[in-house]
């Protein structure tokens, strides 16, 4: 999806005040002509230092609220054209220790998403996953493989009327990204 696409296009990022989704923002505001970036997160305070950040631009909002919460998305995702699935919980100890918050928010999390940018009939849905999607070892890998088998799956189950594209794309190990092995070898 090249910058002409995203061009008069009202475009939400769930965990949109986290390293990938602040500098998706970034990026969309800065780079293209958006008519709205919408910042969907449970983190009221990193909302509000984001939107210092960014200062007064118009096309920037903030939606408060969860993806494990489907009512709340299907409120958000309201005449949005494109949804940038950026939410997860990453911690690897964290979600060893907690297996069901895993489940609950990367699994559960992510259908809810995919079925309200189908019910809402989102022009695109972008998954963002993991590289230790591949062969996962621990939970963290194996919950966003399967956030990523129902990405690809809903697009066969999502009926012949709608429009909604779902497409997953891996990211991993990006240096400054919070939880990143640099940020490890570096402390």
């Amino acid at each position: 999806m090249d910058s002409k696409h995203l061009n008069g296009k009202i475009v939400l990022i769930t965990g949109g005040t986290g390293t990938f989704g602040t500098a998706m923002t970034r990026y969309l505001l800065n780079s293209t002509k958006v008519k709205r970036v919408i910042v969907f997160s449970r983190d009221e305070y990193k909302q509000s230092q984001m939107a210092h950040q960014f200062g007064n631009d118009e096309r920037l909002v903030f939606f408060l609220g969860d993806i494990r919460n489907a009512a709340r998305l299907h409120r958000a995702f309201s005449n949005v054209d494109i949804v940038i699935h950026a939410a997860a919980l990453k911690q690897v100890p964290a979600l060893e220790f907690n297996p069901t918050e895993a489940i609950d928010t990367n699994i559960t999390g992510t259908k809810n998403v995919i079925d309200a940018a189908l019910d809402r009939n989102v022009e695109r849905l972008l998954v963002i996953s993991s590289d230790k999607a591949v062969q996962p070892v621990n939970l963290y890998g194996a919950s966003k493989m399967c956030a990523e088998r129902l990405a690809v799956a809903s697009n066969a189950y999502r009926g012949k009327n709608a429009n909604t594209i779902i497409s997953v794309v891996r990211y991993g190990n990006v240096i400054g990204s919070r939880g990143s092995l640099i940020e490890l070898i570096e402390k």
